[in-house]
């Protein structure tokens, strides 16, 4: 029968070394990674910092994988995010294969259902954006955007003659959103 709350002193405190010389290589890595590895993730930073969690908890807590081994597994992902953000950069069809474009949900005071389904969003969601943004009428609001770090973004209607819009890269599914 295997042991529930300790597994003898041989476990433990390779767990309690293994432990804090992992969490000092993440950041480490991170902080050698940039910023990028810390900040709103797009659907791939989110898949690389999940797995750096499940190969840092398998170094503490798997006997059968070294410190150096997860350390190096953790290395390799940053350094693979890195080259791929590099790619994105300076590469515009790299970029438009990897990152997700922003997707307009409301526009001209009406919901987009179309966008709002494809999205998997619903007009709660949206209402609440705009309550956080301490907007109390949806006439105040041009426009609600699904952005690729899937956070809401909510513009408010103004009088000003916009000369560089800031949706010029805002995916429309409902054609004539913006007309």
């Amino acid at each position: 029968m295997e042991t529930l709350f300790f597994d003898g002193s041989t476990d433990l405190l390779r767990t309690l070394i293994t432990a804090p010389i992992l969490y000092i290589c993440v950041i480490v890595f991170v902080r050698i990674s940039g910023k990028r590895s810390t900040s709103q993730m797009n659907n791939f930073d989110w898949v690389v910092t999940v797995a750096m969690g499940s190969l840092m908890a398998s170094g503490i807590l798997l006997k059968d994988i070294s410190v150096l081994e997860a350390s190096s597994a953790i290395g390799v992902l940053l350094l693979l995010q890195w080259i791929l953000t590099f790619a994105m950069v300076r590469s515009s069809r790299v970029a438009k294969m990897v990152r997700a474009e922003p997707t307009l949900l409301y526009h001209d005071d009406r919901f987009l259902p179309t966008a709002m389904r494809h999205e998997r969003v619903s007009e709660y969601e949206v209402l609440s954006a705009v309550r956080e943004n301490g907007i109390v009428d949806l006439a105040n609001v041009e426009s609600v955007i699904l952005e690729a770090n899937a956070t809401l973004s909510v513009l408010e209607k103004t009088d000003k003659k916009i000369r560089k819009p800031a949706m010029q890269d805002v995916h429309s599914i409902s054609p004539g959103a913006l007309s």
